[in-house]
């Protein structure tokens, strides 16, 4: 059960209406995560914004996949690993490097763990990173744009994260066959 209103386009304050409409248009059905956030239409307002700007960033759906589930299996999401599981396959990245990233295993190429490493750094540091991490990061072919792209998908994904451990959001039906637990 949530602990915050998971709205429909008729439940919904007038502000979020239009938004829940989009999201309905752009995925077939309303994610709850969309619904709970349909509460803050400013909220929801920005992960959709910050979602649109981190999806065209200069990174490509393997880099997309390693920042967003990194950073979900950090944070323990329990709707967001599952979700973007789900997302990873519909943008074609091979299910191994999403397996490793729910499994925290290595990724498939020193350049993907360049990048994992440096965005578990940033969220596990609070943005403070050393000379050595940023020397390897750049080193594996990355450059500033990247760096500071990161935190543009960290920002989506606190965004999300937060909001689903908050309000508990239920894994929506097409995600449930990936549900996911933290490995002890």
């Amino acid at each position: 059960m949530t602990n915050i209103t998971l709205h429909t386009i008729d439940s919904a304050p007038e502000e979020s209406k239009p938004l829940l409409e989009a999201s309905l248009k752009a995925n077939g059905m309303i994610p709850n995560l969309h619904a709970v956030l349909a509460n803050s239409p400013a909220l929801f307002e920005a992960y959709q914004k910050l979602h649109e700007l981190f999806t065209n960033s200069s990174f490509n759906a393997e880099e997309l996949t390693v920042v967003w589930q990194g950073i979900n299996v950090e944070h323990e999401c329990h709707y967001c690993v599952p979700a973007h599981t789900g997302i990873a396959n519909a943008m074609k990245v091979n299910p191994a490097l999403t397996e490793a990233l729910r499994n925290s295993e290595p990724m498939p190429t020193p350049k993907l763990q360049a990048l994992l490493d440096t965005t578990l750094s940033i969220v596990r540091n609070r943005g403070h990173i050393s000379k050595t991490e940023l020397t390897h990061f750049y080193a594996a072919g990355f450059g500033e744009r990247h760096l500071l792209e990161i935190i543009l998908g960290l920002s989506q994904k606190i965004i999300s994260n937060y909001t689903n451990h908050i309000a508990e959001t239920p894994i929506d039906k097409p995600f449930t066959k990936f549900a996911w637990e933290k490995k002890a």
